[in-house]
């Protein structure tokens, strides 16, 4: 079962769903390409307080880094690339070509790519901290405008 929560953000309302497991899903309802909320998931914000505590936190400027359970399903390699950009600090960026070269397959930047685009854990996962080689924003699935806010958020500007 997951069971889901929102939280109001100045980037637009953040979905927030977990499954026994932990955090499995984490995305904005707006952008280019929103979550939907399944029928059959349940809202519980008693489940989810903890986990909206953490994100407020990290909304006001009071977290950099998370300590919640994570329950991400993907493949070898995406999750290779997750864990990856979870490397990346708070407050820094860097490339798809960087992540592909962390993971060992330094020709694989498109394949770094597609597995950032899928990313399931926004925020948590930083996708938002990837950028392109020559330094500027790339694709993000909440939209470039979140992408600019969450970086400026922790101190980038770009």
């Amino acid at each position: 079962m997951i069971r889901y929560d929102l939280l109001t953000t100045d980037c637009g309302p953040l979905l927030i769903a977990i499954n026994a497991q932990g955090l499995c899903h984490v995305d904005f309802l707006e952008g280019e390409r929103p979550l939907a909320i399944q029928d059959e998931w349940q809202q519980d914000a008693a489940a989810l307080a903890p986990y909206l505590a953490e994100f407020r936190e990290y909304f006001t400027g009071e977290r950099q880094e998370f300590t919640l359970p994570l329950a991400a399903k993907g493949t070898e390699f995406q999750q290779a690339v997750w864990l990856a950009l979870r490397d990346i600090p708070y407050g820094e960026t860097c490339s798809y070509g960087e992540i592909a070269r962390r993971i060992g397959r330094p020709k694989a930047v498109r394949a770094v790519g597609a597995a950032n685009g899928r990313n399931p854990l926004s925020i948590i996962v930083p996708c938002h901290r990837v950028i392109g080689q020559n330094g500027s924003l790339t694709g993000y699935a909440g939209g470039l405008a979140i992408k600019r806010a969450l970086l400026k958020l922790e101190g980038i500007d770009s």
